[in-house]
This record gives C-alpha cells, structure tokens and sequence, in this order.
C-alpha cells in the first residue's frame, strides 16, 4: 500500500491529488495522509473539495506505522537502539522521478511537481478537477465573480498571474527573486498581443497595489475581491480564459493547464527557480521567456 502526504497549498495538493490519480489508475492501493501537514495554525487548509476529487484518507493508525511514529516506550526505546524504520521517501530534487511508482509500500512526501507524472491519465486528472459550479450552482458565486465570468467569456481574454507577497519573503533565500518581474509580464502581453490584438489581459495577485501601479492600463483589469480563503474562485476565473501569462507558482500552472482552449496560448518564465533546474515543470505547449 502507498501513503501520499498532501502539503501546502491548493497548486500543491492538484499536483499531489494527480499523482495519486496515475497511482490508482496502475492498480495501486493508494490513500492521503490530509492530517499532518495541516495541523499547525499557521498551515493552509485542504481544499481538493471545490472539485469531484474522491480519495482514501489514511488512517492515523497507518499513517504512525509507516512513518514509525509511535510513542509507546518499547518503541521509542527500540529507534535509540537501532534507528528510525520508517517507510518515507522524500521528493528532493524538482526532477520527474519515475521510481515513485515502483516503491510500495511508501509513504510518499513531496509536490511531484511535473505533468509527467499523469501524462497517461490527463483525461481523468481533467474530469477531476471539475469545479462544483455547475449551471445552476454559477448563479450561487460572489457577484463579483459573476461580473468577471461575463467579461472573460466575452472575448480574447488572458488570465495574467502576479505571485509576489510571501514570495518576497527572506526566508525563502531569493529562490524567486528577479524571474516575474514587470519586464517579463509586459514582453508576455506583448507577445499575445501580436497573435491576438484584441485580446484583454485579466490580472490576479496576491499583491494588487503592486500590480495596479506597475501593470495597468487600458485592456488590463485588475480582478479584486477576493482572499486566501477563496483562492480558488481565482483559479476558477483563471481556467476560464483563452490564455495564460502564469508566474513561477504551481497556482497559476493549474490556472492555465485547465483552460479548455485548444488555441490557447501559455506563456511561462524560463527561469521557475533560482538554482534549480525545474525542466520538468513545463509542458510541450509553453512559450518560455
């Protein structure tokens, strides 16, 4: 049996969930750990249920017997002795890594972050990641998210993705720092531009003040309204254009990925990480600058 630890935020869990598809679909048992990444305060919540994305969930009892947890006294006594017996294996490099679905029994930890992984079952993964905004639920969605939908489906329109805010965080080591930068996003619109002279550029960002000054202008609306909880109503706004100018965020990659236009044009940067390579990250359709 396979355990897959889902972690951090909803782009991760998508990439997690899809792996977790591919295993299924090779015969394996599979069930998610959805506890132990998410217990701190400070973590984000598990959100896969805006979609029809079913899963196994592990039990604590499986999840301790894996990861050799347990903290009855014969046990602890026994991992001084002769170490910890755990079945983890740890994603360490961005790389596709077909191993994963050799090892069994594991405890999968990692964001399995490359399209590479489900690339035979990218129907289902599709068929998955359906939002629950069927015709009728729709009229249920914030009015300002109605009002975006209209204009997005009136048209040329590009969902244009800002990742800055935590991203900006010391912490992180510059890994992000100088890739989507002002320059890069107005050579992106530019070039969509040529293919598409009408099109209109919709921005999303955790950062709007940033975005507004630095990327405004006619043709380009800035979508507001909404917050970290809702998230995923972007994402949604996102799959629902004709185009994609994403940022180095596992976020606006499944903005993107999920947009049915078989004339879509994808523009990525060519750098995803600072001191990384992260070639598998992209897919064949992606224009990278």
């Amino acid at each position: 049996m396979i355990l897959l630890r889902l972690s951090g935020g909803l782009g991760n869990q998508m990439f997690e969930y899809a792996l977790y598809i591919a295993l299924k679909a090779r015969g394996k048992t599979v069930k998610i750990d959805d506890v132990s990444d998410y217990m701190a305060a400070d973590r984000r919540s598990v959100q896969l249920n805006i979609f029809d994305a079913p899963y196994e969930r592990a039990s604590r009892e499986e999840i301790i017997r894996y990861t050799d947890a347990s903290m009855a006294f014969r046990d602890r006594v026994r991992r001084k002795l002769t170490g910890r017996k755990s079945l983890a294996y740890r994603e360490t490099e961005m790389a596709y890594d077909p191993s994963v679905f050799r090892r069994d029994p594991v405890y999968l930890e990692g964001y399995f972050q490359s399209e590479r992984y489900f690339a035979d079952v990218k129907d289902e993964v599709r068929r998955r990641f359906r939002f629950r905004f069927g015709q009728q639920e729709r009229q249920a969605l914030p009015e300002y998210c109605q009002s975006y939908l209209e204009q997005i489906r009136s048209g040329q329109s590009v969902a244009v993705h800002v990742r800055r805010g935590d991203y900006l965080d010391p912490k992180h080591g510059g890994i992000y720092e100088g890739i989507c930068t002002r320059e890069y996003y107005e050579e992106a619109m530019g070039r969509i531009r040529e293919r598409w002279p009408d099109a209109r550029f919709f921005l999303f960002s955790n950062d709007p003040d940033w975005t507004r000054r630095n990327l405004g202008g006619e043709g380009r609306i800035l979508v507001e309204g909404g917050s970290e909880e809702t998230g995923y109503l972007d994402l949604y706004l996102m799959s629902q254009c004709c185009h994609a100018v994403i940022a180095n965020s596992s976020f606006s990659w499944w903005g993107a990925w999920l947009i049915e236009n078989p004339q879509k044009m994808v523009i990525a940067p060519s750098r995803w990480m600072n001191g990384r390579d992260c070639r598998d990250i992209y897919t064949e359709d992606m224009i990278r600058i």
